[in-house]
């Protein structure tokens, strides 16, 4: 099983970036992206969960991106527009075959991706 993202690179204030993260091996009920900045944690981002694909954001994300999937392609995206130079970090793509726990904390997620950066420049 294995996770693939794509999509980072860097763009100007105010641009737009779609991420990908292809799963392969089985579905996932619950997928999430989570972002890390050098010195800080890893924080959540966005998260996509169950049969009704309810949607899920970070407060600082909110209005700006948008999660989806795509369940024949086995693929979630991260639509980031409006993006501000506190957007840089490297984008986490997660994912869990059930939904357990607080969609917000890594800990709910069993696979991880190997990042993509992205990087606003002013």
């Amino acid at each position: 099983v294995q996770l693939q993202a794509s999509g980072g690179g860097l763009v100007q204030a105010g641009g737009s970036l779609r991420l990908s993260c292809a799963a392969s091996g089985r579905t996932f009920s619950s997928m999430g992206w989570f972002r890390q900045s050098p010195g800080k944690e890893r924080e959540f981002v966005a998260a996509i969960r169950g049969n009704l694909d309810s949607t899920h954001y970070a407060s600082s994300v909110e209005g700006r991106f948008t999660i989806s999937r795509d369940n024949a392609k086995n693929t979630v995206y991260l639509q980031m527009n409006s993006l501000k130079p506190e957007d840089t970090a490297v984008y986490y793509c997660a994912a869990n075959p059930f939904v357990v726990g607080p969609f917000t904390l890594a800990r709910s997620y069993d696979r991880w991706g190997q990042g993509t950066q992205v990087t606003v420049s002013s």
